[in-house]
């Protein structure tokens, strides 16, 4: 995928943050552009500061319906006839301890960042492969997916779970020398929305966890003090896409913390609490 002029991205969860910028930097390489979020207002504005003449289609979408995604991709290549270049990266988060996380949290979260990535999947690599051109997904998972803080089991479970669902993915189309190329997007702290996740969360599923807000708290103001923004992370996403890397670790220093947990289970000692060496 090195080259993208012209190509088709497709976008979940445009309407802000990476999302948004991933949008910006696709349409200045001369990408057609189909941009999904449940914020129909959002995506407005996202179109709003893209190039003139950018070819866009707005999709409101919520990931976590299967139909919903699977229209996404009907709308796709209706308009454009394929799609080069998907980004799974709507998500939100919630935070408390793990014995006061209620079934509506799980559920939320798992729906939106694990089974929002999946849909994407199901509905979009069968016509990928069927189109006859490469193509490449970016799975947005997090060090979230990689490491393990406290506070943070709801997120954690969802991002792991994309990390080993894309590198499965990997594999199964490696193995069978496919023409897709999958990439999973893991950054540390980065000013986003994504702090507030609540504002998007459905009525239905609004039983919080009552000490959520202690560490919700807590991971406002590190992701607040990111020293990357969002346009940096939708540049180094680009960049891998181009070079064809798997892992799009943002934040380098993260690496230690992994790490640290590798040598957790390869040495079958207690789990450290990477949290303390996790700078952003």
């Amino acid at each position: 995928m090195r080259e993208l002029d012209g190509k088709v991205a497709v976008i979940t969860g445009a309407a802000s943050g990476f999302g948004r910028e991933l949008a910006i930097q696709c349409a200045a390489a001369g990408m057609k552009l189909v941009l999904a979020d449940r914020d129909a207002a959002g995506i407005g504005a996202t179109v709003a500061l893209l190039p003139a003449g950018t070819e866009v289609l707005e999709q409101r979408c919520d990931v976590s319906k299967p139909n919903d995604v699977e229209a996404l991709a009907e709308a796709t290549y209706g308009r454009f006839g394929a799609a080069h270049l998907l980004f799974n990266n709507a998500g939100v988060a919630v935070s408390g301890p793990t014995w006061t996380t209620t079934l509506d949290d799980w559920k939320w979260v798992l729906d939106v960042n694990l089974m929002g990535v999946v849909h994407g999947i199901r509905s979009f690599v069968p016509r990928m492969l069927a189109q006859g051109q490469p193509a490449h997904v970016v799975n947005t998972a997090s060090a979230a997916g990689l490491v393990s803080p406290p506070g943070s089991s709801v997120y954690c479970v969802s991002k792991h779970g994309v990390v080993t669902l894309s590198e499965c993915l990997h594999h199964e189309l490696t193995l069978g020398k496919l023409p897709v190329g999958v990439s999973v997007l893991c950054p540390a702290f980065v000013p986003t929305g994504i702090g507030h996740s609540e504002r998007n969360r459905p009525a239905e599923l609004a039983d919080a966890n009552p000490e959520g807000e202690i560490y919700a708290e807590l991971m406002r103001k590190a992701i607040a003090a990111g020293k990357l923004t969002a346009a940096d992370i939708a540049r180094i996403t680009l960049e891998a896409v181009r070079e064809g890397r798997f892992y799009i670790i943002t934040h380098p220093t993260i690496k230690k913390a992994i790490e640290i947990r590798m040598q957790d289970i390869l040495e079958e000692r207690s789990p450290t609490n990477t949290l303390r060496v996790t700078p952003n």
